[in-house]
């Protein structure tokens, strides 16, 4: 399954799911060694993250890989070298090789279009807010002095701009990805 959004410059990710079969996945973790240079030596990665099977929840390995454009990130998802080793791994799978692009915020927790478990939405609004409270109590006590340093006249308008603008770089490419890997087993229990 392939759900893709418009040709985004401000970064893609992509959470592939894949249900292994509980006597193979030795051989799949061979085959994320194989498969992971191979991804990260592709035009436009940025960074990878593998969220594995936790004994007796589930049975899904989850991958979310970020590019920094959307044409990047199906460039190597419809890449001979990634068809190529699908193929190759697809025995050892229950289901199918599925997927989900998105550009934006929603590769912080796994789409509805996966096959994955879903954290239920009390705990994606608990950790998003308690990832962004004390980035909006921190960011305007950097942010502001920077402006009026660098001579931007103080005005709510231009400084809250700026504030949400490192406020949401923040939590996309440094804090979710972090925290989200850091209480991935409350999250998903």
């Amino acid at each position: 399954m392939a759900n893709a959004t418009a040709h985004s410059i401000d970064g893609a990710s992509v959470v592939i799911t894949h249900r292994v079969h509980g006597d193979k996945h030795d051989e799949y973790e061979r085959w994320l060694e194989e498969i992971t240079p191979l991804c990260r030596a592709s035009a436009g990665y940025l960074d990878w993250h593998i969220v594995r099977p936790v004994p007796g929840v589930t049975q899904t390995y989850t991958v979310i890989i970020r590019f920094d454009t959307t044409a990047h990130l199906e460039g190597w998802m419809r890449s001979e070298a990634r068809a190529r080793l699908i193929e190759k791994v697809r025995p050892l799978f229950v289901g199918a090789d599925d997927f989900y692009i998105s550009s934006g915020l929603d590769f912080w927790f796994t789409p509805a279009g996966a096959r994955a478990k879903l954290p239920v939405r009390w705990k994606q609004y608990l950790l998003t807010w308690s990832a962004i409270y004390p980035l909006a109590l921190a960011v305007p006590l950097v942010v502001a002095p920077a402006l009026r340093l660098a001579g931007v006249p103080p005005g709510v308008p231009i400084t809250t701009l700026a504030v949400t603008a490192v406020v949401v770089f923040l939590m996309v490419y440094v804090v979710m990805p972090r925290y989200t890997r850091l209480v991935q087993r409350w999250l998903f229990s």
